[in-house]
């Protein structure tokens, strides 16, 4: 999933895109209102986190640009801001959550990973498939119970497919979320990453589980889930 930060304290930005992309998401990061603004216009981000005091364009300014163009995102606040009023103000402009300053990393996690689910209509934290079971908190997978290694991008490739289980997914999409917007779009290390998840599935279940379907990329269908 892809996840954008939008936090003017430097120290604080950077602790937050190490802390999220250890745990497995593509991170950009803004450091003011109007950057925010033109990244989610070119971007489709899955969740942005929103700090609300940015030079220039206020946070709540930024929320209320990304509601009225009707863009995607999910948006929590996160914000030293902590009168009820605040809160209120910004849940009632749009937002999905709210939390304040200062915080614990684990808890912003955790309600990331809540925020994620309601976005693609997933409500428990386990993606399975015949036997194939993905556990979205620890970023396990396993095959009838058994770890299959992945790399954090692995995963997160494998969780986007299994959350659009039965829609085909394009290498263009799939490299929208789940890189960060510096990689490079014309190259083939979405085809590279595909190709080792096969591999590592393949030493667990003679099935294809991710399919190609020509000139639409790459699904996992639902009606294959008996194994």
């Amino acid at each position: 999933m892809k996840i954008l930060i939008v936090e003017d304290e430097k120290d604080m930005q950077q602790a937050l895109c190490y802390g999220m992309r250890k745990s497995g998401y593509a991170v950009d990061a803004a450091d003011n209102g109007q950057d925010a603004v033109e990244l989610c216009e070119y971007n489709d981000y899955d969740l942005v986190i929103l700090d609300l005091n940015l030079p220039g364009m206020d946070g709540l300014n930024v929320l209320k640009h990304i509601r009225d163009k009707n863009l995607p995102a999910k948006v929590l606040i996160l914000s030293a801001r902590c009168d009820i009023s605040d809160k209120i103000e910004g849940l009632d402009g749009g937002a999905s959550d709210y939390m304040t300053k200062p915080f614990h990393f684990k808890e912003l996690e955790a309600r990331v990973r809540v925020l994620l689910r309601r976005t693609f209509i997933q409500n428990e934290a386990a993606l399975s498939r015949g036997g194939l079971y993905l556990d979205t908190n620890k970023k396990q997978a396993s095959f009838k119970g058994m770890p299959i290694e992945l790399s954090m991008r692995e995963f997160s490739i494998l969780e986007y497919l299994m959350m659009n289980m039965g829609r085909p997914v394009s290498a263009e999409e799939l490299l929208e979320h789940v890189c960060d917007s510096e990689a490079d779009p014309f190259s083939n290390q979405i085809k590279v990453y595909i190709s080792t998840i096969r591999r590592k599935l393949a030493a667990f279940s003679d099935e294809n589980i991710i399919k190609n379907i020509r000139g639409a990329g790459y699904v996992i269908n639902k009606e294959d889930a008996e194994c």
